[in-house]
């Protein structure tokens, strides 16, 4: 099968945070979510706010405030209003909730089970009392190292099957080496050439413990690196706290040796600046991705200056060292003096190796990877259900072709659909097709499945028309009326518009398709003909007939087809597909002239291609029975591929149906269309191929010197005939881009 799916399905995903401020984890969503809006998903962050919203808008991503930050009963009963509110309002794909208040809320409000719900752990939490009640780790669960996947099966008993893990992801052309930080250093009054310690970390009652330390044992450091300063970067509920000991700790040192410059959202200019970072988790990160030599305390453990022996307990943590020995003032003085100590060359390896190693494991990319697999996971489990409307079930082998090309596209996308077909005999397209139907004319099953479904799709092929008659115009304008009173989303997928010729039939469907979401037409004249009827509202694109989406040619099938057909092998073929029309036995005996002089004219056999059983076969049968020489029916049993596989054996195809030109068209083979419907027309002439006329006076000798001369110039007409179907190759697979915007 053709595919195109280096284009993921785009999805309409809610994070759900406590805050956008300074943080590892906000800084995770942060680079997820411009990640994956840059890949095309549409992001919304709910959270309480903080300096980081500028810049996610910046991205396109959207931002909702809510109170999600606190922990009382009132803030969470009105940040749980305002989440069923944006849900119930914005129809998400998937919800992806990053901290503990926020996935209690989600996962209460999500309890139903109705749109698929991720959280990712960035860190430990208390597992006992109240707050223990409060964790929900959602269907499926990303743990940003492989300690927290073991802390999550341990203490919360989450299955290993449900846990994906990622990386704290990087982006590395915003923290890079060369980066000036001058305007920092001048900022903060800072020389120079004057050594500068950065330390990077929310000021929270844990956190901020080594923001203490170095706060504390500033002034034996000032004595240990002269002119020595120490930036600490952050906010929180500690910060005034730990301003406050630092204007001491300045007072006395009689200079400016520590500076606390609150949140902010230029750590890359920061670490710029520096000389040496103190720090863990993603900033730690940043600071290797800039070359910079790095000294790894957190409040959950110290490992040192980071290097190759580091590596492997700093992968399995995460870079926060859960479980090893806690930083000491001692540690620290002793850490950081020997960073100053090392010569240009020793800081240049150190820095190359940092930066390598987060291109190596901590990509922003490999991060979002790593998610888009987790949401595919968790969507799997909440399959789409597609409910199909169209002319199936009548033994039309164009039409079945659009159903198998429509029917493997869709297993082609991303995520789990399930289909339902509604057709006239459910339990031969449930054999052919290999999917559920259901009776279309059941009243009581037709409503059942509309009610079941996520999505109607009506089509495609040439449903909204009154040529054959009115009744079915109003039947597929029934099913879409339907859909849309249960509150259905509604796609018209590649259909052909008319002709609609009674003004009443005009109106219909005005009012009908104009409630559609979505309308993609397989010819531009469709277009014209909806826009003249005055429908407006939908999404309306011109694409291509699904069956150029179909699977290469069965040749094996086509051989065995031909045989069993009868066809000799000794001459050139030539493809003729007729149908029942009211012309009288006039056109009978003409067709039959046509097949004669093909045989005696232009030496080949002719081989009937009958698309609809009975009717296509019959008129065939009548018309090799009226030549005097022999030719050859191939039934419509064969199955699209085969009878591609057919047409490819033949030296040209001359059709009074559609979809045996565009099966011609498919496989290279030049086609020549006998116009009995517009559709023919305008095909024949987006082919780019020749036309033999109306098919009601068309002159048998005449179409035979077309004919002929087709097959004297025979390879222009398939380099002309290669690019229309490139082209419509590509329309035919933006269907299902739309219909898998809709599917969400």
């Amino acid at each position: 099968m053709k595919s195109h799916n280096e284009t993921v399905r785009p999805r309409k995903i809610l994070m759900a945070t406590m805050r956008m401020d300074i943080g590892g984890a906000e800084t995770h969503i942060l680079e997820l979510s411009k990640e994956l809006a840059r890949r095309g998903h549409e992001i919304t962050v709910a959270s309480h706010g903080g300096v980081f919203v500028p810049e996610l808008t910046a991205a396109g991503v959207r931002h909702v405030d809510m109170p999600l930050h606190r922990r009382s009963l009132w803030a969470m009963v009105r940040s749980y209003f305002a989440l069923r509110r944006l849900v119930k309002r914005e129809r998400f794909s998937l919800v992806h909730a990053h901290a503990r208040i926020p996935s209690f809320l989600c996962g209460l409000l999500l309890r139903r089970g109705k749109i698929p719900f991720v959280t990712t752990a960035h860190f430990t939490f208390v597992t006992g009392g109240v707050a223990g009640r409060l964790t929900n780790w959602g269907e499926r669960t990303i743990a940003v190292s492989e300690d927290l996947k073991t802390y999550l099966i341990d203490n919360y008993k989450v299955p290993a099957e449900h846990i994906f893990t990622t990386v704290n992801g990087i982006d590395m052309e915003r923290f890079a080496p060369g980066l000036s930080g001058e305007a920092v250093r001048a900022e903060l009054g800072i020389e120079a050439d004057a050594p500068m310690v950065l330390h990077v970390s929310r000021l929270d009652e844990s956190p901020a413990s080594v923001a203490e330390q170095l706060i504390d044992s500033a002034g034996a450091r000032a004595e240990a690196q002269a002119g020595l300063h120490i930036v600490i970067v952050g906010g929180g509920d500690q910060f005034e706290r730990l301003c406050e000991k630092a204007r001491n700790v300045n007072a006395a040192l009689g200079r400016t040796a520590l500076h606390m410059t609150g949140p902010r959202t230029d750590i890359n200019a920061c670490i710029a600046a520096s000389d040496v970072f103190i720090g863990v988790s993603r900033a730690a990160l940043e600071a290797m991705s800039a070359e910079k030599p790095v000294v790894l305390a957190g409040h959950q453990g110290y490992a040192g200056i980071f290097g190759a022996d580091k590596l492997d307990v700093s992968r399995e943590t995460n870079f926060c060292y859960r479980g090893c020995e806690l930083p000491t003032e001692a540690a620290l003085l002793r850490d950081i003096t020997a960073c100053f100590a090392m010569d240009a060359a020793q800081r240049a390896a150190a820095g190359r190796y940092g930066r390598e190693t987060v291109a190596r494991y901590y990509s922003v990319g490999t991060m979002t990877d790593d998610t888009l697999r987790a949401y595919e996971a968790t969507l799997a489990l909440h399959p789409k259900r597609l409910l199909v409307s169209g002319y199936y079930g009548f033994n039309n082998a164009g039409d079945e072709a659009i159903l198998d090309a429509f029917v493997q596209s869709v297993r082609d996308l991303p995520g789990s659909v399930e289909l339902t077909i509604l057709s006239n005999t459910p339990a031969e397209t449930e054999k052919k097709h290999g999917v559920p139907a259901v009776y279309r004319f059941n009243i009581f099953s037709v409503l059942r499945a509309v009610r079941r479904a996520d999505v109607l799709v009506s089509g495609g092929g040439s449903l909204l028309q009154d040529k054959s008659s009115t009744r079915s115009i109003i039947y597929y304008l029934s099913i879409i009326r339907l859909a849309k009173l249960f509150g259905k989303p509604v796609m018209l997928y590649a259909n052909g518009i008319g002709p609609v010729s009674k003004p009443s039939n005009r109106r219909r469907v005005r009012r009908v398709v104009s409630r559609a979401d979505i309308v993609t037409l397989r010819e531009e004249s469709s277009l014209t003909e909806l826009v003249s009827m005055g429908v407006k509202g939908p999404e309306l694109h011109v694409t291509a007939d699904p069956i150029f989406l179909l699977s290469d040619a069965d040749e094996a099938g086509a051989a065995e087809a031909l045989r069993r057909a009868g066809v000799p092998g000794d001459k050139p073929l030539i493809g003729l597909s007729v149908r029942t029309l009211r012309t009288g036995s006039d056109f009978v005996a003409q067709m039959a002239r046509f097949g004669d002089l093909v045989t005696e004219i232009l030496g080949c056999h002719v081989v009937f291609i009958a698309m609809q059983r009975p009717y296509d076969v019959n008129v065939s049968r009548a018309i090799i029975e009226r030549m005097t020489h022999p030719a050859y029916l191939l039934g419509n049993d064969l199955t699209p591929e085969a009878l591609i596989g057919a047409c490819g054996r033949m030296e040209l195809v001359v059709a009074m149906r559609l979809h045996t030109m565009l099966f011609a068209a498919k496989a290279g083979t030049p086609v020549l269309g006998l116009v009995c419907d517009p559709k023919i027309a305008y095909f024949i002439e987006k082919l780019n191929m020749p036309s033999g006329g109306a098919v009601e006076d068309f002159d048998p000798v005449q179409l035979t010197e077309q004919a002929g001369a087709m097959l004297a110039e025979r390879a222009a007409h398939q380099a002309r005939l290669a690019e229309a179907v490139a082209e419509m190759d590509r329309g035919a697979w933006e269907n299902g881009v739309y219909l898998s915007g809709l599917l969400g």
